[in-house]
């Protein structure tokens, strides 16, 4: 099969490649720049272990393909790792046990993060609103909505 060149900025770095152009995005990831935080569940977009961000915005990595990717910027779990938000995030999922397995975790990290980027103060019916696309068999969700209802409280200054 013809390959197409590719050139897009994953986690700061540009990053070009010749890819197959069925090569779906999370698997573009995954094998070429071993970023192996998305993780491939349904790999149909229903389970959510694949979100990344696109551009800013919120994606399934298995339902996007790597040449439609071409030109944006990236942000997978690894890139996000830094930031403050993102550390309070993980900190708090530990202290609330909100991890089990944490095949779901990078996912829900990330979907989290993007909320309180957008929304500081939501709601916990908010929080299990936005989570609602990301799959856990593990934790039955609520230590996850309390580890994010936690760093929400920390933002605002409030005892978590």
């Amino acid at each position: 099969m013809s390959q197409t060149p590719i050139s897009l900025i994953v986690n700061g770095a540009r990053v070009s490649a010749l890819v197959e152009p069925r090569l779906t995005l999370a698997d573009f990831l995954r094998q070429n720049l071993d970023l192996t935080g998305v993780h491939l569940g349904c790999e149909h977009g229903v389970c959510g272990a694949c979100t990344m961000l696109l551009n800013g915005d919120i994606v399934r990595g298995c339902c996007v393909l790597a040449v439609q990717a071409h030109g944006g910027e990236v942000t997978t779990i690894e890139g996000a790792d830094g930031d403050a938000l993102t550390r309070a995030l993980q900190s708090a999922f530990h202290e609330r046990n909100a991890l089990q397995c944490g095949f779901c975790s990078p996912a829900m990290v990330l979907t989290a993060r993007a909320l309180l980027q957008e929304n500081p103060h939501p709601t916990r019916e908010e929080i299990r609103d936005h989570l609602s696309g990301n799959y856990c068999r593990c934790t039955g969700y609520q230590a996850i909505v309390d580890a994010v209802e936690t760093v929400s409280r920390q933002l605002e200054g409030a005892p978590a």
